[in-house]
């Protein structure tokens, strides 16, 4: 699989989702937006070019690389049991999925951690923007676990493609403002995480952020006990963000970047 193979079908994929989710969203919104988009996507999606660029400037391959050397390697716990390629596939989606969520608890509970993990939670409003607004120190951090993951694994490179296309897919299908019919949803959430569910875990209420996790799979919640149905103060009352960087002014591009290294607890 070449390189400019794997980027132009991740691209493809997240400009469509992003595309079909803030259309949606500007058709039938969930809820009314408390700061609204005009003060939140310039820094939302200028965080998500740096991202992009440190990406690009600082690491030499991709995790669709180094699932390609590990397999000439001969290196990963899937290579060395000699599974079929379709369940090395099947089954390294759905470890890496794990690691993820794992990496997640990990991000919240270690003080350092969170300090990057947090301007995240910090946005004022959930929507499509907010599934991309992540530190660059943490884009890195990340993409360094999901690169040793892969080769412990010995994943296929077509799983981590895949992989990838669906977590930036759901992440951000589960951030978006826009609500799945009522019948539907209790459904849905045992296939893939929500945005009705993961709202939960945007909450101002610090138990409710430290629960739902799950980015792709809702499977690991339930089975971990990390899983909430719904915010105690319901669909309407929650309150998004944290009780600290409350204010417009955070959402510029220059206080996002600062904020881990800023003395707010």
């Amino acid at each position: 699989m070449s390189p400019s193979l794997e980027i132009a079908v991740r691209v493809a994929a997240a400009t469509v989702v992003f595309g079909g989710m803030a259309l949606w969203e500007w058709l039938a919104p969930r809820r009314a937006l408390l700061v609204g988009r005009a003060p939140r996507w310039p820094g939302n999606l200028g965080i998500l070019a740096i991202d992009i660029l440190a990406v690009r400037l600082l690491v030499p391959t991709t995790a669709v690389g180094v699932a390609l050397i590990a397999a000439e390697q001969g290196w990963g716990l899937f290579t060395l049991a000699g599974l079929p390629l379709w369940v090395s596939i099947a089954l390294g989606v759905i470890a890496l999925d794990l690691v993820i969520y794992t990496q997640h608890v990990v991000f919240h509970h270690v003080p350092a951690l969170w300090r990057l993990h947090r301007m995240h939670h910090a946005d004022l409003d959930i929507d499509v923007t907010t599934g991309l607004r992540f530190h660059p120190l943490e884009i890195l951090l990340s993409l360094a676990i999901k690169m040793a993951a892969v080769v412990a694994l010995g994943a296929p490179a077509m799983a981590v493609l895949i992989f990838e296309v669906l977590l930036n897919a759901t992440s951000m299908f589960n951030h978006s403002n826009v609500a799945l019919p009522p019948q539907l949803e209790p459904i849905v959430r045992w296939i893939v995480v929500t945005p009705q569910m993961h709202q939960v875990h945007h909450s101002v209420v610090r138990a409710e952020t430290d629960s739902n996790f799950g980015f792709n799979l809702p499977w690991w919640d339930r089975l971990f006990g990390t899983y909430r149905a719904e915010p105690e103060a319901g669909e309407r009352g929650i309150t998004i963000g944290l009780p600290i960087f409350r204010e417009v002014a955070e959402s510029r591009i220059v206080n996002l970047l600062t904020q881990p290294f800023r003395n707010n607890i």
